[in-house]
């Protein structure tokens, strides 16, 4: 591809070059491709998918589904606690289920990018100057050159440097699932998504689970109700969650057990430990010395609203730039950053993100919570559907479910929305959608929703909110 500078004609391989087979990378190729520009995807790694189907977001929820159902845990209020589908659960069964999605996903992805005539190569890529990237392989070093790039190399799990990682009784997320045998006990440093994410599911295996975090609160991000409900769920699957606690040492002793030393000078023994503190964008050894782009706290690309770098023709996108880290949003922002690098215009940040956390229950939120607009005064009030008294909650088994809307007082306009419970990062969409369109509780009490079904909890909710609304001598 030739390209006109300062009245001088380069030649270049592509039009772009996208760094990384993650969600965002993928999207940012495709993008290309749909407005017939020429595109390569690179890859370390020898399939493509990146850290989300080989390492991630497919397994670990692939993981949780073979929790549930070999476990039969969704079943358990109907058929009595101790209710299983299988009475010993291996890692053998759990990763099947695992190692199937994650091959179909490769499958499907090698499909699509093929379709869109998207050039994959693989190897490391490494900078060179702002259009030049040097790619090694097993099968050698080449050099490839291209007009505009898109980094989206996505991040990985920090390693603290006092902590011995093994790979056999001490993880991080990213090997967590090569484990050889369900463990008994076991110690997860870190009360984040991640980690929390984790320690449901392995207590759901009749693991006893100890979590360990620093702060006073998990997921402050999250409603203060739903997290309390999600605490109090937890631990009546026999998980302890010790805060405000950090750790000193953590080793493993010659019986193989790991001894976790807190700073507080509390001992923890457990078969295995998962240490997850947090990711790191993977930027170390991509040569961006050599094209003068900034870098932010554990290597996140520092970019602007449009994904571009300090680099004019490069951009980034997905986990590599930090917060939120979804594979949801980084697929969006891969979409983004090529639309705007070829000046298709889209409405960036126009409608509410939906964030989804797929511990056992699972949580899902969009919009605003109770804090926030405590801290803004902002009038509103909440209204909020119990799965114990919707049909469909009884019929799938989970009569602790909740959804809450909070909507203004003055207005009835849904302002944020928040759930607990069976398919709730399914449900979240339905209020994402009416806040996007400035909906309220005058949509909410008039649709009607399929019975039975748990969608319709949001109308449960509405006629909460308007009742109480109602009771207070206010009309909206």
């Amino acid at each position: 591809m030739s390209k006109q500078e300062n009245g001088t004609t380069h030649q270049y391989d592509y039009d772009l070059l996208v760094i990384g087979c993650g969600p965002a990378g993928q999207r940012s190729a495709v993008q290309a491709a749909k407005i017939r520009k020429k595109v390569a995807i690179i890859d370390a790694r020898e399939v493509v998918g990146g850290v989300c189907v080989n390492l991630g977001t497919i397994p670990s929820k692939s993981f949780r589904e073979a929790v549930l159902f070999l476990s039969g845990f969704r079943q358990r209020n109907i058929y009595g606690s101790a209710y299983r589908v299988k009475s010993s659960i291996s890692m053998d069964d759990l990763n099947f289920r695992c190692n199937y999605i994650m091959q179909t996903e490769i499958d499907t992805i090698d499909a699509q990018l093929a379709r869109n005539r998207v050039e994959v190569l693989h190897g490391t890529a490494i900078f060179k100057d702002s259009h030049t990237l040097e790619i090694r392989s097993s099968k050698g070093v080449e050099i490839k050159t291209a007009e505009k790039f898109v980094i989206a190399v996505g991040a990985r799990p920090h390693r603290p440097k006092e902590i011995e990682f093994d790979g056999k009784t001490i993880f991080d997320s990213d090997d967590l699932l090569t484990m050889k045998e369900v463990p008994r006990t076991m110690t997860v440093v870190g009360g984040g998504v991640i980690g929390i994410e984790y320690a449901s599911m392995f207590a759901a295996l009749g693991c006893a689970v100890t979590v360990i975090d620093g702060r006073d609160k998990l997921l402050e991000f999250i409603d203060h109700e739903i997290i309390d409900s999600l605490i109090y769920r937890m631990r009546s699957t026999g998980v302890q969650i010790k805060l405000g606690e950090t750790v000193k040492t953590c080793a493993r002793r010659e019986d193989n057990q790991v001894v976790t030393t807190l700073n507080s000078g509390k001992v923890i023994v457990s078969d295995v430990v998962l240490f997850s503190a947090g990711r790191e964008s993977a930027t170390a050894n991509l040569g961006l010395e050599h094209v003068g782009i900034e870098l932010g706290p554990r290597g996140k690309l520092i970019v602007d609203q449009n994904y571009k770098t300090t680099a004019d023709n490069i951009y980034a996108a997905g986990d590599v730039i930090g917060f939120p880290a979804l594979a949801s949003t980084s697929a969006e922002q891969g979409r983004q950053a090529t639309c705007h690098a070829y000046g298709i215009e889209t409405a960036n940040g126009a409608i509410p993100l939906p964030y989804g956390i797929y511990s056992i229950p699972e949580i899902a939120m969009v919009g605003q919570n109770e804090r926030e607009l405590t801290q803004k005064e902002t009038p509103y009030e909440i209204g909020i559907a119990r799965y114990s008294e919707n049909t469909r909650g009884d019929i799938v088994g989970d009569r602790e479910g909740m959804l809450k809307i909070i909507f203004h007082r003055e207005t009835g306009k849904l302002l944020g929305t928040h759930i607990i419970g069976e398919g709730a990062t399914e449900l979240i969409h339905l209020g994402q959608s009416v806040i996007a369109f400035g909906g309220g509780l005058d949509y909410l009490m008039q649709a009607v929703f399929n019975y039975p079904t748990l969608t319709s909890c949001y109308k449960t909710a509405a006629l909460d909110g308007y009742n109480k609304l109602r009771a207070q001598g206010v009309k909206i």
